[in-house]
């Protein structure tokens, strides 16, 4: 299985409110994510218009119901239409979460929490392995926005990603967002969280808003706040080139808004370059 390759850039989601931008001047972004499930269908706009972005840009393919945690497996109906998608696009990589999202009978359309533990590890590494092998390339597995955990739990968050990375060979998608939201409903450090992950590992990152309060929701729909920024200037040092994206799914601006936020991270990054080059 052939590796994936470091990319080094900054892109954005491609969201239907920005079809327009994409398709009628040039977005100066790197790379496009696209969410998988919206373009697994037989035809129509949404096919032509990533069809002519993909002309453009390098796309990655970030998906929402893989459901690698399910102890049901991966579904084999919902693979074929992945690698179908995978072999019309050619994407840098194809993405997915650390969770489950099906039962036998149900798809909750939710990124549900997995125990942290040895059979939930088996279970993860084992669908991991079936989903590569059917698409014939590694995947990226993102960490999880997390609200609760289990009493039975074996492993940290972070333990329990590096062992799948080992078992498996897949990558990482660092959601730094996810770290920062889940260190505060948790109350661990961020900062040690991120030192224990596999960095070398790591070929995309996103950068998303959360909703404020006593419990931190995942939301994508508001600004990158402070304490995200601030986890990717301590990340950015121990990093090698990665694909770094402004992740909005809600209230979504005009274009020019995520621009100016993604113009704040590669001032951060290439910064941090800079002052490891001094």
């Amino acid at each position: 299985m052939n590796a994936i390759e470091p990319f080094g850039g900054y892109g954005l989601g491609l969201r239907q409110p920005h079809y327009r931008d994409f398709l009628d001047i040039d977005v100066p972004v790197d790379f496009v994510e696209v969410i998988s499930e919206n373009f697994m269908v037989d035809g129509g706009r949404p096919l032509d218009v990533l069809d002519a972005v993909r002309a453009r840009h390098p796309v990655v393919m970030h998906g929402v119901s893989l459901s690698p945690g399910s102890a049901h497996g991966i579904d084999d109906h919902y693979l074929d239409h992945l690698a179908a998608l995978v072999q019309r696009v050619e994407p840098l990589w194809v993405s997915d979460h650390l969770c489950w999202t099906r039962s036998s009978a149900h798809n909750s359309h939710d990124l549900l929490p997995l125990p942290m533990t040895e059979e939930a590890l088996d279970v993860v590494c084992a669908n991991i392995q079936k989903t590569q092998d059917r698409l014939r390339r590694p995947i990226l597995l993102e960490n999880p926005s997390s609200y609760m955990t289990f009493p039975q739990d074996e492993y940290a968050e972070h333990d329990f990603l590096a062992e799948v990375v080992r078992r498996t060979g897949c990558y990482l998608l660092l959601d730094l967002n996810n770290v920062f939201v889940s260190a505060h409903n948790h109350g661990f450090d961020a900062s040690r969280y991120l030192s224990a992950l596999p960095l070398d590992r790591v070929r995309q990152v996103h950068l998303a808003g959360h909703m404020p309060g006593e419990i931190l929701i995942d939301t994508h729909d508001r600004d990158v706040c402070e304490g995200v920024w601030a986890l990717l200037a301590a990340a950015a040092p121990r990093l090698g080139p990665v694909a770094i994206m402004i992740e909005r799914d809600d209230a979504i601006p005009p274009l020019a808004d995520l621009l100016t936020e993604l113009g704040r991270a590669r001032t951060i990054v290439e910064g941090s370059k800079r002052a490891r080059a001094a």
